[in-house]
């Protein structure tokens, strides 16, 4: 018989044995005001000279678990059987505290949309603390809904259903594609209703509330930095970058007594790197942020705070799902990696004041457009299943991509599906690329990308595309099975499509019917593979009543 406090499963751990240090708090400065009255002082105010406020999460009506992520609980030494238990819920939820766990809201600061919006922190998340496994891992567990902050401002730190289902699948999807993303461990609801204002139009109502459990080795972010030095802080930024070098980048640490005059160039160098492969990974898959703003960017190059994100379902470069950005389009899809580089650029004349002189910085940024080519140019090769990318960006394949991509975006096409089907064409098994049968692939291959039939002068264009593109795989050496085992490793067949999201969260607002979460978590572990049983269900295009449907296609950041 297995008690409470007992692990079920041999070696694994249970939520009284996590073993927290929170390095955070003990290492950095805290806001003085929290640490004398946490309850008092929990009010929306400007925290200066702080890095961090002490908070507790305000208790809701009745924790209940909806999901957990099995593959992130084993990251913590948590086994399924200990997710199960009504503890987890209650402490996941807000309404007990883990031993050793210390609650705090970070301050930071950032640009949002371009403007610089001075100090943000925390204001609907706040962190239990960094739990040490047994391998010695270092995870920080973080609330999403826990309840009001000091940098809550007007809101009330509490999170939907609705928000919080977007935001535990896709932190999970994201990790299962292998795109760099915080994870997240658990999806509870709170017994609770959470006034919002779905699309700011005035309409505020009253939905279900819930609290996503994120982790992620730092949640670290450009506006931790931006914030001292927009304040001219520099004792506290160099506090925070001294913090940083040590527990992420510690083969760059120096000694305290040391300049960070070298350290702070090669770290921003990694992260411009880091962030650079991120942001690759987003290209890949077709995956659009939606705000990315500098407090919305890792330090450690991983995808942070799931807002009105989205997967382009038909091709459009200037596609973006936030509404609020809908005249600008700075963060549709194209914009993604140089909105990286502006973000990055901030970043630099954060660390500024530390090192004194531009050139280091300068030579660092260089570092992102140099790592984001060449990852561009390997993950572009195996989308089209070429062992290499010939010619560099005005080469042989960067023509035939343009043109590809020229044939998607003017006629409705699905994105991922496209590339999918693509593997499916019979480059060398086939006939020479002048007798390729191009209608018999256009309608027995492709067609399933296409929102509408090709016409008939869309089928001389693409004819020509798809005979240039045997020509080139033909030339490329590998036999139709190697190609494709390449573009199916590199092109899932399954990602979450915000119409699959939004039948999952009315099912669940409508009856609390947990079951297409269920479903969903269990397609998106093995978004590469072909599981034959959901190909009808899952792998289709978006459908024409999902083309203009809130929360199908335009999202806000209300949650």
């Amino acid at each position: 018989m297995t008690h409470a406090g007992e692990s079920s499963v041999a070696g694994m751990a249970t939520l009284e044995t996590l073993q927290f240090d929170n390095t955070f708090i003990r290492e950095l400065p805290g806001d003085e005001l929290s640490q004398m009255d946490k309850v008092k002082a929990n009010v929306p105010r400007q925290v200066e000279g702080a890095m961090y406020s002490l908070v507790e999460p305000t208790r809701v009506a009745k924790p209940s678990l909806i999901a957990f992520s099995r593959e992130c609980a084993k990251l913590l030494g948590l086994s399924e059987e200990e997710c199960a238990r009504p503890e987890f819920a209650k402490a996941l939820g807000g309404n007990t505290l883990l031993s050793g766990s210390e609650p705090y809201a970070a301050c930071y600061g950032g640009h949002q949309f371009g403007n610089w919006a001075g100090q943000l922190g925390d204001g609907r998340a706040m962190s239990l603390g960094e739990v040490v496994t047994g391998t010695g891992e270092r995870w920080e567990l973080q609330l999403k809904g826990a309840g009001p902050t000091p940098y809550s401002r007007r809101a009330d730190g509490r999170a939907v259903l609705r928000s919080s289902v977007r935001e535990f699948l896709c932190s999970e999807a994201m990790f299962h594609l292998g795109v760099p993303t915080t994870r997240a461990l658990s999806l509870v609801a709170t017994g609770d209703q959470v006034v919002r204002d779905v699309m700011y139009d005035g309409n505020p109502a009253p939905e279900p509330g819930a609290i996503v459990c994120r982790v992620a080795p730092s949640f670290i972010r450009f506006g931790n930095f931006e914030i001292f030095a927009a304040r001219g802080d520099k004792k506290n930024l160099e506090r925070l970058a001294r913090y940083t070098l040590d527990r992420h980048f510690p083969d760059l640490s120096v000694e305290h007594d040391k300049p960070l005059t070298d350290a702070l160039p090669k770290m921003l160098q990694r992260v411009c790197e880091t962030t650079a492969e991120m942001v690759a990974a987003w290209q890949r898959v077709g995956f659009v942020h939606g705000v990315m703003n500098t407090d919305n960017m890792s330090i450690l190059g991983i995808t942070i705070d799931y807002g009105p994100y989205g997967w382009v379902d038909n091709f459009d470069r200037k596609w973006t799902p936030n509404t609020t950005d809908n005249s600008m389009k700075r963060y549709c899809f194209y914009n993604q990696p140089g909105i990286c580089v502006w973000n990055l650029v901030r970043l630099a004349n954060a660390l500024l004041p530390l090192v004194g002189e531009p050139a280091p910085l300068e030579q660092a940024l260089a570092s992102f457009e140099k790592t984001y080519l060449a990852v561009e140019a390997r993950d572009r090769a195996a989308k089209l299943g070429f062992s290499e990318w010939r010619g560099g960006e005005s080469g042989e394949d960067s023509k035939l991509w343009e043109d590809l991509e020229g044939l998607l975006e003017k006629w409705e096409t699905d994105y991922t599906i496209l590339f999918r089907q693509l593997a499916q064409v019979p480059a060398v098994s086939g006939p020479p690329p002048a007798a390729v049968d191009t209608d018999a692939m256009l309608d027995s291959v492709l067609a399933r990308a296409f929102y509408a039939p090709p016409t008939p002068g869309q089928r001389v264009m693409w004819g020509k595309w798809l005979q240039r593109y045997v020509a080139r795989a033909r030339d490329d050496g590998a036999d139709d099975a190697a190609r494709r085992a390449r573009m199916d490793a590199v092109n899932p067949k399954y990602v979450l499509r915000n119409y699959l999201a939004q039948e999952a969260i009315e099912r669940a607002e409508a009856s609390g019917d947990a079951s297409s979460v269920h479903e969903l978590l269990e397609l998106l572990r093995r978004p590469y593979d072909e599981q034959p049983d959901k190909e009808e269900r899952f792998y289709q295009r978006r459908p024409e009543w999902a083309r203009s449907k809130v929360g199908c296609s335009a999202l806000s950041c209300s949650s």
